[in-house]
């Protein structure tokens, strides 16, 4: 059976094809290797591996190497890559040079429960300093930090767009800050250590985005909506829908983190995202639209008058301008390949289960 991911791969890598003879027979360090990032980053590394005879591998940290192995069995499965069990917190570093790390692991909730923010931020400042110190203890030529757009705060209703050097931020004071505190943090990070060891890291603030591996039951609206879509509906929308966003496909992701890694410049942030404004409610019809039959949407609350829309919008243009990046699939074409890909790996689970009875 070849990879149902063949098209969106063949396009990373038409778009990355310059790139990849940095990484020809040399060793690539990966956390979160199991994530939304993660996946996308094994799928199309392997992909650009294979087609171009890199002869390059990747050892990915894993938490759990038995819920990897289930959740992609064709990468774990691949020579081109090994799994190295550990916390991102305190893993045993492995021996060996590898040439580029990218620190992609993450908390699935920006949110948790109450009594979880503490280790939240834990979590992100020690897994983030320790995988540094092993970039410097393997002698890695470029770091990347996927960072996230929370590190802005709440945007400010006047400003459409917000760009990287946008001056504020997240009030400390509160712990529902706590995520967007800890990547502050982990920035801060990476500059000390380039500073410091003179460790250049790159740092990607990822936005949202929507596409296959998506997780389809945590906070993520589109995901949310997909997931009801799914099920036949209603597709359900929690608030008034007035909040603005916006959504980069997968495949264009991936895209966008290789080309920061291996071009963009040192301690120089790059939003990742979309700059295609839409509202919530709007995103839930279009995701309706995609199912046939078509699906309900409910919405849950109603729209206060006069209040201002909250926007969560990245200015793209330092990306676009310094790295020629682009968003190449729109919208519709992201929603409709993204349920398309579930809908067709429901069925190869499907076939499985049967074939094991």
């Amino acid at each position: 059976m070849g990879n149902p991911l063949a098209g969106d791969l063949d396009h990373i890598l038409t778009h990355t094809s310059d790139l990849w003879e940095k990484v020809r027979g040399k060793r690539l360090f990966i956390t979160g290797g199991t994530g939304f990032f993660g996946c996308w980053l094994l799928e199309s590394f392997l992909w650009a591996n294979d087609h171009l005879d890199l002869g390059a591998s990747a050892l990915v940290l894993t938490r759990d190497l038995g819920k990897f192995r289930r959740k992609a069995r064709h990468l774990v499965s691949h020579p081109a890559i090994q799994l190295h069990a550990g916390d991102v917190r305190s893993f045993a570093f492995p021996d060996g040079e590898f040439s580029y790390v990218i620190h992609a692991a993450t908390e699935t909730s920006p949110r948790p429960e109450i009594g979880d923010y503490l280790p939240l931020f834990e979590t992100i400042l020690q897994g983030t300093q320790h995988t540094l110190d092993f970039a410097r203890f393997c002698k890695a030529k470029d770091f990347l930090l996927i960072s996230s757009g929370a590190v802005y705060g709440r945007q400010p209703h006047t400003l459409a767009h917000i760009p990287e050097d946008y001056p504020g931020g997240p009030d400390p004071n509160q712990i529902q800050s706590t995520y967007a505190e800890g990547k502050r943090a982990a920035e801060l990070l990476c500059a000390l250590y380039t500073g410091q060891y003179a460790l250049p890291t790159k740092i990607a603030r990822c936005f949202a985005f929507v596409g296959p591996y998506l997780p389809l039951d945590i906070h993520f609206a589109i995901g949310n909506f997909i997931r009801d879509g799914l099920k036949g509906g209603p597709i359900c929308v929690s608030g008034d829908g007035t909040p603005y966003r916006s959504y980069l496909y997968a495949a264009d992701l991936a895209v966008w983190l290789w080309t920061i890694l291996f071009r963009g410049e040192a301690c120089r942030p790059y939003n990742v995202g979309s700059a295609e404004a839409v509202r919530i409610a709007d995103l839930a019809r279009e995701v309706a639209g995609a199912f046939h039959p078509l699906v309900r949407v409910e919405i849950g609350q109603a729209a206060v008058p006069g209040r201002p829309a909250e926007r969560y919008l990245p200015d793209t243009r330092r990306a676009e301008t310094e790295l020629g990046l682009r968003c190449f699939f729109s919208r519709q074409e992201s929603i409709s390949r993204t349920i398309h890909w579930y809908q067709e790996n429901s069925k190869r689970k499907d076939e499985a289960d049967d074939q094991s009875i």
